[in-house]
């Protein structure tokens, strides 16, 4: 971190989404999934630097009761920008209720990894549905360093149109969201998925600084650790790649 410019590094990412938008949605507002953690604070705050706060739209997707609602709020009321509010609890409720029946009629249950991503699956849906009801790009709050260890989910939270923070570690998101003069407790906020009751270096089973050194330098202190990092990058990767696809050759006749 200390060759971190984050003063410097927020400029460029503005401008970065603003050449964006430019090219790939002149004249279309950023929808973003607000959860009140950091990641989707600092996207927020990003697009309305560079786009106009009148540009940007936060989505809430609580899924029945939301404990920290108040901190998604807080950061939709910090910033100014135009906001609604998605249950999807009830939608959430009734898909798993008929996935559970057809399982159960082949002798199968559901399980846990089902439990934990059908969620964001459900908000990326719900985020594609807002934006393409307002002319709309669906924005990637993803950083570097879930990314580099497969910490998101599959068309859920790691979908989107542009990743303003895709190549970021967390703990380079943090320094811009302090450059932001983003509310410090949503900056600092521990983070979490919401889903399983754990934080996600208790699911990871190391820190995010850890993880973010080794990212950077290649530099890792314990040998389990650095073990651990390496496998969740390799079995990852197809993540971060298109989908593969048969190539064809036609004959020449």
């Amino acid at each position: 971190m200390k060759d971190f410019n984050a003063k410097e590094v927020t400029q460029q990412a503005i401008q970065w989404i603003r050449d964006w938008f430019e090219e790939n949605g002149k004249g279309c507002n950023a929808v973003i999934g607000i959860s009140g953690g950091k990641d989707s604070s600092v996207v927020a705050a990003l697009c309305a630097e560079a786009l106009g706060k009148d540009r940007v739209f936060g989505v809430t997707m609580p899924n029945g009761v939301q404990p920290d609602i108040d901190d998604s709020m807080q950061l939709i009321n910090h910033l100014g920008i135009g906001h609604c509010c998605v249950n999807i609890g009830d939608t959430y409720q009734a898909l798993m209720a008929a996935v559970t029946e057809q399982l159960g009629s082949v002798g199968k249950e559901v399980s846990s990894q089902t439990v934990i991503n059908m969620p964001p699956r459900l908000r990326m849906t719900t985020l594609y549905a807002i934006s393409q009801s307002m002319n709309g790009r669906v924005a990637n709050t993803c950083n570097l360093s879930e990314d580099w260890v497969g910490y998101s989910t599959r068309y859920g939270d790691a979908a989107g149109d542009f990743a303003p923070l895709g190549g970021l570690t967390v703990q380079e998101v943090i320094a811009v969201g302090k450059e932001l003069g983003l509310p410090i407790d949503l900056v600092e906020k521990t983070p979490s998925d919401g889903l399983c009751g754990k934080t996600d270096e208790d699911n990871l089973g190391f820190t995010y600084a850890a993880l973010d050194r080794y990212i950077r330098t290649g530099e890792c202190d314990d040998p389990h650790v650095k073990a651990l990092i390496d496998d969740k990058h390799v079995k990852n990767l197809f993540k971060l790649k298109p989908i593969p696809h048969f190539e064809y050759t036609p004959t020449e006749y």
